[in-house]
């Protein structure tokens, strides 16, 4: 396994996710202020609130972040898809791991959507992905959200272990999952994990006791952090919100 340290602190981890402009579109980062759709303005809270990693598609990094004068490590999405294409769930890669260590990544990700009928495709450009990352020594996250015809719920105990399962099995350094409430299920995923690094998915805004809720629940479960996304930059007060999260990643 290649090191963490880059994107970690003390063994753990708080990354801002700003992807969703392509996977969800312009509505998605417009809801509530709207301040979302400049990324100067995701950028700054990455900054200010002192994130472990900010996740970006190539483009945005390309044109908004300029290695020399950002202080928050980058992680570069390899792949992507939007919102306005039907039917079983594939996402391609779009970018090189060569390209987002040009652009100054410290790791690279990429989503594994397990269960659609094109996971294989997806399975065989990640295990590549994995490799070339670790010619490079950059770490490779799988984002794993099981999805398809035949699953029924995609944060069931038993999906979501699964999907933490899959990070392991596929090479990945961190597998980012959803969250499951079910009593134990969490920490289960953690287990199926193996040496494979668990992170939270934010998810869909919701409220932030709620949310703060659910990320003490997994910490305790022995997650390493949080990859969150529209639950801060969506929030009308974003850096207040992440001094909350920080104080459960980072009790000390």
């Amino acid at each position: 396994m290649v090191s963490l340290k880059s994107i970690t602190r003390q063994g753990k981890a708080l990354f801002l996710a700003y992807d969703h402009g392509l996977e969800h579109g312009p509505d998605e980062l417009a809801e509530f202020s709207g301040r979302a759709l400049d990324p100067r303005f995701v950028l700054q809270i990455a900054r200010q609130g002192r994130y472990n990693a900010l996740v970006l598609q190539q483009g945005i990094a390309e044109k908004y972040y300029p290695p020399a004068q950002q202080k928050v490590p980058l992680i570069v999405k390899l792949n992507g898809k939007t919102e306005l294409v039907g039917g079983e769930a594939v996402s391609r890669q779009v970018c090189s791991v060569k390209d987002a260590k040009r652009l100054g990544a410290k790791a690279v990700g990429y989503t594994l959507y397990a269960g659609s009928q094109h996971e294989s495709i997806m399975f065989a450009e990640f295990g590549r992905i994995v490799s070339q990352a670790h010619r490079l020594k950059l770490p490779a996250i799988a984002w794993v959200y099981p999805r398809g015809k035949k699953i029924k719920d995609e944060s069931s105990p038993g999906t979501i272990e699964y999907a933490a399962r899959i990070g392991l099995e596929m090479g990945a350094d961190i597998v980012k999952i959803k969250y499951c409430s079910a009593r134990g299920a969490f920490e289960r995923a953690v287990k199926a994990a193996g040496k494979t690094k668990v992170m939270l998915a934010g998810g869909p805004k919701t409220t932030s006791r709620e949310f703060l809720r659910a990320v003490q629940r997994v910490m305790q479960a022995g997650a390493i952090g949080l990859v969150v996304g529209r639950n801060v930059w969506q929030a009308k007060e974003p850096l207040r919100l992440t001094r909350e999260i920080k104080k459960i990643i980072f009790p000390k």
